[in-house]
């Protein structure tokens, strides 16, 4: 069973891309297990703070350092990467000389209502996290636009298609991540 560090970045309770996290590790159950960073719980970064991380830093250092590999769920604000999601991955990769995210694969996807889904974030995303080491699986990209009645009130997918994507994405996951360990 591979051990995923999965990041949000959202801080939003009815977060979409929270949303497709749950529905990735449920179509995934029997591959993966996922272990959520809480961004929440992360300062804003100052390099003062490099000499006493903030317990929510450690945290956040610790999951990604046991993690076999990581997830990056990301929604798109102003064609960019979310401010909480880019600060959490500075966190990570300091202080300098101890960056958790080298040679970690992993991926990157998104939800949006646009119908470009989450493109221009991951284009950005997949900039910064290479620079920092992480081997990105590259295909298939996951840029879902939420449509009405996309999800059931149960929060299940509605369509099998999407299900099937989905469900081919996290088989492929998990073969890179295990490829790349």
């Amino acid at each position: 069973m591979l051990q995923m560090a999965v990041i949000v970045g959202s801080l939003r309770r009815e977060s979409i891309n929270m949303q497709l996290a749950k529905t990735l590790e449920t179509l995934g159950a029997d591959v993966m297990k996922f272990h959520y960073v809480s961004l929440a719980d992360i300062p804003l970064y100052n390099q003062d703070d490099d000499v006493k991380v903030p317990a929510g830093v450690v945290a956040a250092k610790e999951i990604v350092a046991k993690a076999d590999g990581v997830l990056v769920a990301s929604p798109e604000y102003n064609r960019s990467i979310p401010g909480v999601l880019k600060n959490a991955i500075d966190w990570v990769s300091r202080p300098w000389g101890q960056n958790t995210w080298d040679k970690k694969p992993g991926g990157i996807v998104g939800i949006s209502p646009s119908p470009v889904g989450t493109a221009v974030a991951q284009a950005e995303l997949r900039n910064v996290l290479s620079v920092l080491g992480v081997r990105l699986l590259c295909r298939p990209e996951i840029y879902l636009q939420l449509t009405p009645g996309m999800y059931t009130e149960k929060g299940e997918l509605a369509q099998e298609s999407t299900r099937v994507f989905l469900r081919d994405y996290v088989q492929q996951l998990a073969a890179w991540v295990e490829r790349m360990k």
